[in-house]
């Protein structure tokens, strides 16, 4: 079965890190873009960071350029986000997702979302 499983998130006073990781099962990573949303109450889901599989590269939203970062772990199947610098405006639920391919195609495969508070 095809999946992935989300793991990270928590509380963390303004201007700290977490790290956020979405890894694959049943798929290879390689292959496939992945990308991350985020939700707060009341508003819509946002994507903010794509990466296309196949060493397509990485989009980031305005918003998180420069304080947010992705990695991916070939051996782990994981990807991971780096999120440095949060503000109290990062507070989200977030979810990753997966698709086969670049970025722009729908995904086929969900997160179970993750819970970053950014507060002092």
């Amino acid at each position: 079965q095809l999946h992935v499983v989300q793991s990270g998130g928590g509380l963390v006073q303004p201007g700290g890190s977490l790290r956020l990781s979405c890894t694959a099962s049943g798929f290879n990573l390689e292959d496939y873009v992945i990308g991350w949303f985020r939700q707060v109450p009341g508003k819509e889901r946002e994507a903010f960071i794509c990466t296309s599989g196949r060493g397509g590269g990485t989009k980031y939203h305005d918003s998180v350029k420069g304080r947010f970062t992705i990695s991916r772990d070939t051996v782990n199947n994981t990807e991971y986000l780096q999120m440095n610098n949060l503000k109290p405006e990062d507070t989200a639920v977030y979810t990753c997702a997966s698709a086969w391919g670049t970025c722009g195609r729908p995904y086929n495969y969900w997160g179970q979302g993750a819970q970053v508070t950014v507060s002092s």
